[in-house]
């Protein structure tokens, strides 16, 4: 089975550009504050595209319950992993790895109360309808909620819209 690293150096917001993981942390721990009258959650999605190599793009989404949100992506290339099990399995791994990295980071702050949900490209319907119970429990293994589709818009349509 392929690792997931954890080099989280750097992401991508469509309204600040390139930021460092200290930044991002910055920008969400501003978010929140600005508001705090609302309640936020955390959203981590992970989807891919596959090509000459695999492409995974992770998504970072604090959602403002009700009012939107702001999210920050990164970027992944990997060898080519055919077999779609296998990606899926990555692409909910690199989820939970990344929600345990701004989990911890987020604590240091006084957001351990944050909930935190992973969105995951898998649902009943489709090519993934095989494995969501097996990727669902990579996810509340860990001890976070999973959302499949076609609820989980952190994979399915935030991360996808980079991964192309």
């Amino acid at each position: 089975m392929i690792v997931p690293d954890n080099n989280y150096s750097e992401f991508i917001s469509p309204t600040s550009g390139r930021v460092s993981l200290d930044e991002m942390f910055r920008k969400i721990v501003g978010y929140i504050g600005d508001d705090t009258a609302h309640t936020y959650n955390l959203i981590i999605g992970t989807d891919s595209f596959l090509n000459t190599e695999t492409l995974f793009v992770s998504a970072v989404i604090i959602h403002k319950v009700g009012c939107g949100g702001i999210y920050f992506y990164k970027k992944t290339r990997r060898r080519k992993i055919d077999n779609l099990r296998q990606r899926m399995f990555y692409e909910a791994t690199m989820s939970v790895e990344l929600a345990s990295t701004v989990m911890a980071k987020l604590d240091e702050n006084g957001y351990r109360k944050l909930p935190v949900e992973i969105h995951l490209d898998v649902g009943v319907n489709g090519d993934t309808r095989e494995i969501v119970k097996e990727v669902v429990g990579i996810v509340t293994g860990s001890g976070y909620s999973a959302v499949t589709k076609p609820d989980s818009f952190g994979a399915s349509k935030v991360a996808d819209r980079h991964s192309k």
